[in-house]
């Protein structure tokens, strides 16, 4: 069982670029719910701008971004930018799908959090985005 936060986390989910595989990321929707997070699901073909324009709009916690289709660095790249440009703090950007080890690592370096590829258990990223909020949300 997850543990209780208060407020609930607000955890804003897309899929962007042109990756059109979302059944991944709509078991995580339905599991984080159920866990008691505010999900905020934004769909397929998503930016980096509008991704973090709707992160703003909606005060989220958490940015969890699912890409199957390679184009993860320049992604991920464009909405850490974008979230240093706005001058966010206490944002967990997270996510998942097929992302080589090295390249995990210099997003890293970016201030990307954690991410999981195909086969992680739900409960592995549940916890992950439980614990960095309660260490981390002002």
């Amino acid at each position: 069982m997850s543990m209780t936060i208060n407020p609930p986390i607000r955890i804003l989910m897309a899929k962007p670029g042109l990756d059109g595989h979302d059944r991944g990321i709509k078991v995580l929707a339905a599991a984080y719910r159920d866990a008691g997070m505010d999900v905020i699901y934004l769909g397929l073909r998503q930016t980096p701008e509008s991704v973090v324009k709707v992160a703003i709009q909606e005060g989220v916690d958490v940015i969890a971004l699912s890409i199957l289709s390679g184009a993860h660095m320049t992604i991920f790249a464009k909405v850490m930018k974008l979230i240093k440009e706005n001058n966010l703090k206490n944002i967990l950007v997270t996510g998942g799908g097929i992302i080589p080890e090295e390249d995990s690592e210099e997003l890293s370096k970016l201030g990307v959090g954690k991410l999981f590829g195909p086969g992680t258990p739900v409960k592995e990223s549940l916890d992950y985005i439980e614990n960095w909020v309660k260490d981390n949300r002002r």
